[in-house]
């Protein structure tokens, strides 16, 4: 079975930005986290990271031909694109939103999103391990 790990923009600045809000991990530390516990769990873990929107469509949507589930972090597109709502709502496959920071705890125009109605589950505020938790949520989804 094969998970796509989506990060939207600006997560690839991870250790650097906003270190008290994001944490110290890099996206590559949390990359090998991810696909070492999915290899734990007898899965296929592909990361992705892109700033730009219509790749992260194109992501979402290639994934339907492949993946059993998608984590996604839509970082700022969470609160704006309709689009990526519509390609999370057009593909089939489980979808859990994470979010590193807790959303609700910070600026009010990032406590609604977009993609949450078109998603699976979404989990906010763990730290790296929303992603973890995400992946926990993917496999008890997409398991007999």
């Amino acid at each position: 079975m094969k998970i796509l790990v989506l990060h939207g923009p600006n997560l690839n600045l991870l250790g650097t930005r906003e270190p008290d809000v994001y944490g110290t991990l890099t996206l590559d530390d949390i990359n090998a986290r991810l696909i070492n516990e999915g290899q734990e769990n007898g899965l296929e873990v592909i990361c992705k990271q892109s700033n730009q929107e219509g790749v992260l469509i194109d992501s979402i949507q290639d994934a339907r031909e492949w993946a059993a589930g998608i984590i996604f972090n839509p970082g700022g597109y969470t609160h704006t694109s309709v689009a990526l709502r519509d390609a999370v709502s057009a593909i089939g496959i489980p979808v859990v939103e994470v979010h590193i920071s807790n959303v609700y705890a910070r600026e009010e125009f990032r406590h609604h999103s977009l993609l949450s109605a078109v998603c699976a589950g979404k989990i906010v505020g763990f730290g790296w391990r929303s992603y973890m938790l995400g992946m926990k949520a993917i496999i008890d989804i997409v398991s007999p």
